[in-house]
């Protein structure tokens, strides 16, 4: 079950006609600001405004006809789920997906615009587990991990991929740590190419599972987050968790008020729209958390879903 850079090179060539090759943008502002070179790769320009449709599109592809044909089920905040709809409809199979009833509107429509059931259940993560086991009783569908899948994992690392074909000489990169399934792809291709380069996962102070758990050398649940970033409430599986503490330099915690002050950032001076979850690798810089003078930094964008209607700057964020 380890996750290979084999499996992720193949996983680009199967999926690649089927993304977008996002771009790797930069600027003279915020390079001063942090007295760093900074390279922001757009996965919220990606296929689904998100990341996510690289592993599903993966897994997906790689479904034997059989089970294909009864279908693929998933529990998901709303990237993934867009995702599993998306590559669901390009091979012309049905698509059941579990959602919490707190996510916002826009990736609830989102999913259903790709033609996928929604089922919406409580919001807490035993209630999506428990309501995705019932859909897969009830349908035969395929079960599709949102990030504790190998499958998943390699689609995700090919953003690293890419990311180190246009800027080869990377020092380090930022990536916001959910699941771990980005996290985890993304340092395996990193460490398999260059283990020089120093891979550090950001997280939100309210869910920061990830840094509790690599501390401790054991998995240690997030059963209460507290986060306006949606997308990182999980907690880490498995298998991402191994990939995670055989490559990870470290992961580094950040306040609501740092998630919100590097999300309106990236909206002023890149022009571009991400969601919170989005913004939080750059979060450790943009009020100077995180000091690193002089280096290379990627920083993945996971996302740019959002409800527009709720903008985390319309009210004050928590500290």
């Amino acid at each position: 079950m380890t996750l290979t850079l084999a499996d992720i090179r193949a996983a680009h060539t199967r999926i690649k006609d089927r993304i977008h090759r996002t771009p790797v943008m930069t600027s003279e502002a915020l390079d001063e600001k942090a007295g760093a070179r900074l390279f922001f790769k757009c996965e919220n320009l990606q296929k689904i405004g998100a990341f996510k449709a690289r592993g599903a599109t993966n897994a997906v592809a790689l479904l034997t006809d059989e089970e294909a044909k009864r279908g693929v089920v998933t529990h998901s905040s709303g990237n993934h789920a867009a995702a599993l709809a998306r590559a669901a409809k390009l091979r012309g199979i049905p698509a059941y997906v579990v959602m919490m009833s707190t996510v916002p509107q826009a990736k609830v429509a989102s999913v259903r615009r790709y033609g996928a059931e929604v089922i919406l259940c409580e919001p807490t993560y035993a209630a999506r587990v428990s309501t995705a086991n019932s859909v897969v009783e009830r349908t035969g569908a395929v079960f599709i991990h949102p990030f504790n899948d190998p499958r998943v994992m390699a689609g995700q690392g090919t953003t690293a991929l890419e990311l180190l074909e246009d800027v080869p000489d990377l020092t380090d990169i930022l990536c916001p740590v959910g699941g771990g399934g980005l996290i985890s792809g993304i340092s395996v291709a990193i460490k398999s190419i260059n283990p020089e380069i120093r891979v550090f996962g950001v997280e939100p102070k309210g869910a920061d599972d990830a840094a509790q758990s690599l501390a401790a050398g054991r998995i240690i649940p997030c059963t209460a987050p507290n986060t306006i970033a949606d997308g990182l409430r999980g907690t880490l599986g498995e298998l991402t968790f191994e990939e995670i503490q055989r490559h990870v330099d470290g992961i580094v915690t950040v306040s609501e008020t740092e998630i919100v002050n590097a999300m309106r950032t990236i909206w002023e001076v890149l022009k571009i729209i991400v969601e919170p979850s989005g913004a939080v690798g750059y979060a450790p810089l943009v009020d100077g958390q995180l000091d690193m003078p002089g280096r290379r930094i990627g920083i993945v964008l996971t996302g740019g879903n959002l409800d527009l209607d709720t903008l985390p700057w319309m009210t004050p964020a928590k500290a």
